[in-house]
């Protein structure tokens, strides 16, 4: 069985078969992949590649899921639910939708005029970006199924506590009048055809692949250059076991860079097989796609300072926690 499950992992997500075969064409066209140069090039075009495949593959396949969940339909999912479960179901939700935080503020803004509790559509809005079933995929490629599952768990966690909070706060009163305002949700529901969900399907993987395509040239690029450029001791003694600020520093890092799960994958990749602590790469992770400049700001159009605010400290603390859980649990991996 672990046979099967290495072979998963490595030849089908991991790719090595393809890193192995770029390496071969180098080598062929005269190209010594030992230096930092030939390295850095096998390194770049390998990740390119196994990140557009599996983005193509990712969203076709998740968009073609999420089409069985309009909007309509998952507010009336959620409609179902109080306390507690419905800030679970929420956050469940989270997972089969947009790939990154700004995609996600729409739903959200729909969500809440739709009159759904605001820790419910906040819990929703968190989980979206951070723990969508693309990154746990794209994580087993690199750290395995325990950290991907783990990493999910506990994105869900900090959801589901997160819109908790805001919901026991009571924070109605700091969302824009525009958006509580009555008559103002407009949400179609349409019965698709198998066609209709192909072309949906289709549709989403062009759209974000030409939203997306340049943050992994640059995601790639930053990896290749930590990778092959950047003495592994600088990385050990910034991001390793010796900084004990590693993941409060990775987090603000996170938090003033805008990409989305597959800009970040080649660099924590980077990170990883040079020495960075997998709570620091982690806590990385959570806050580009989570708290990235560009989506707070557009989230300030839907919701007061001070609401803002109370997201942002939420959820920084929640991934602060989570970095330095996963560094005391790095050994059982």
């Amino acid at each position: 069985m672990q046979v099967v499950w290495d072979f998963f992992q490595y030849q089908i997500l991991g790719m090595k078969w393809l890193n192995a075969s770029i390496g071969s064409l180098l080598t062929a066209l005269g190209m010594d992949i030992t230096t930092r140069v030939g390295s850095s090039i096998q390194f770049f075009v390998y990740d390119v590649i196994k990140i557009i495949i599996l983005l193509c593959v990712l969203i076709f396949g998740i968009s073609y899921i999420q089409s069985f969940f309009p909007p309509e339909r998952s507010r009336k999912i959620l409609g179902r639910f109080r306390g507690v479960g419905a800030n679970c179901v929420a956050a469940l939700l989270g997972t089969i939708t947009p790939f990154c935080s700004c995609s996600s503020i729409p739903l959200f803004i729909g969500f809440t005029s739709a009159g759904l509790p605001l820790g419910v559509t906040f819990s929703f809005l968190i989980s979206s970006p951070m723990v969508d079933l693309g990154s746990l995929v794209l994580l087993m490629s690199i750290f395995g199924w325990k950290i991907a599952l783990i990493y999910v768990v506990f994105g869900l966690v900090i959801a589901v506590v997160g819109g908790t909070i805001i919901e026991m706060l009571h924070m109605e009163k700091y969302v824009e009048e525009y958006i509580t305002t009555p008559g103002l949700v407009d949400i179609e529901t349409t019965k698709l055809t198998h066609r209709d969900r192909l072309q949906y399907a289709w549709e989403q993987m062009r759209d974000t692949f030409k939203k997306v395509f340049p943050y992994i040239l640059i995601g790639v690029g930053i990896g290749a250059l930590i990778h092959n450029w950047i003495p592994e001791s600088w990385i050990e003694q910034v991001l390793g076991d010796n900084n004990p600020f590693s993941v409060i520093l990775a987090t603000l890092v996170g938090i003033s860079m805008y990409a989305d799960i597959f800009g970040t994958i080649p660099v924590a990749e980077a990170l990883y097989a040079n020495g960075a602590q997998l709570g620091a790469i982690l806590a990385f992770m959570m806050a580009v796609t989570t708290l990235s400049l560009p989506s707070m700001i557009m989230l300030r159009k839907a919701v007061k300072p001070k609401l803002l605010a109370l997201f942002i400290g939420i959820c920084t603390v929640g991934i602060v926690l989570v970095g330095y859980l996963f560094n005391a649990l790095e050994f059982l991996f």
